[in-house]
């Protein structure tokens, strides 16, 4: 018996949708799609979304809608994250989203975010464990430590591309003060994290961030979800590329194709926190999953 189900991810930066078939508590996978939609758009400062971040996520939530009807989806879970979790206005946010799915986005705990990350990216990965995934988003940041049995730590970080670029970055390229602050904001947070990084034997990053970054890495002409799922990316790769990311001009990673242009101007904050992270744990290289929490979030519908 199968179930045709569906999950939508809104993040800080992006609202992502995967329509799979539930078989035997296993995904099939029939659609995946993601809308950059910077939901985040001066939320570190303002404290609310801005009415044009809030048309954006509604155009593709009426998107999606389309999408969902066509595939005679069964059940359907929506989930918001960092973003939506503090903000003045997000009865507004609620309200929208349910206007046009029909389901009431759920505001999800830092813990839960980190666990439902956890669960679809280890899903069908032989590694040594204990491993640690980094769910690094435009908001936040997800740290979860775990192995076969499940979550052992996990700790939701406010560091995120979004967030530390508005926060710190006026400059093209980003200046060298600009990146000391960020790299201050970062290790901060990470020298206080509850999560026991030193006990990880293994990393996998998730989600676009570190997507884009192994996309780099590896030299792509054009974005391959298959190159880029469970690529390996030794601690050279990392670094080599997290230095151009940071030291690059818009117009230079505009012109990089594998670089989705809703990320070019954040990108490089969020290296950095892979960067920073990375330089922490006993491990020689790092996995890059495609698989995260919206893999998670539809896996939690079985």
């Amino acid at each position: 018996m199968s179930e045709r189900v569906a999950a939508v991810d809104c993040g800080t930066n992006s609202i992502r949708l995967l329509i799979a078939d539930l078989v035997d508590g296993q995904l099939v996978e029939v659609d995946r799609r993601m809308t950059i939609v910077r939901l985040g758009q001066g939320v570190d400062a303002t404290g609310a979304f801005a009415p044009e971040a809030l048309t954006r996520v509604f155009t593709a939530c009426e998107d999606f809608a389309s999408v969902i009807r066509s595939q005679a989806v069964g059940r359907l879970r929506f989930v918001a994250t960092s973003a939506a979790r503090d903000v003045s206005n997000r009865e507004a946010f609620f309200t929208g989203v349910e206007e046009r799915l029909g389901v009431q986005p759920e505001i999800i705990s830092g813990r839960e975010e980190a666990e439902l990350s956890f669960r679809g990216a280890t899903t069908s990965l032989d590694l040594p464990a204990p491993y640690l995934v980094a769910d690094i988003g435009g908001g936040s940041t997800e740290l979860v430590l775990g192995d076969a049995n499940g979550v052992r730590a996990a700790e939701s970080l406010d560091i995120g591309s979004v967030r530390l670029t508005e926060r710190h970055v006026t400059t093209d390229p980003t200046s060298p003060a600009e990146l000391a602050a960020i790299t201050r904001d970062v290790d901060t947070l990470l020298d206080s994290t509850t999560v026991p990084l030193a006990d990880a034997r293994a990393l996998i990053a998730v989600a676009g961030t570190a997507t884009t970054v192994a996309a780099v890495a590896l030299g792509l002409a054009e974005y391959d979800r298959n190159a880029v799922h469970h690529a390996h990316l030794t601690a050279a790769d990392l670094r080599r590329t997290t230095t151009w990311l940071t030291t690059s001009t818009r117009a230079d990673r505009s012109a990089v194709p594998s670089i989705h242009p809703g990320r070019v101007d954040v990108i490089g904050a969020g290296a950095l926190i892979l960067q920073r992270l990375a330089d922490r744990l006993n491990v020689t290289d790092l996995v890059v999953s495609e698989h995260d929490i919206l893999d998670g979030v539809a896996l939690s519908l079985t």
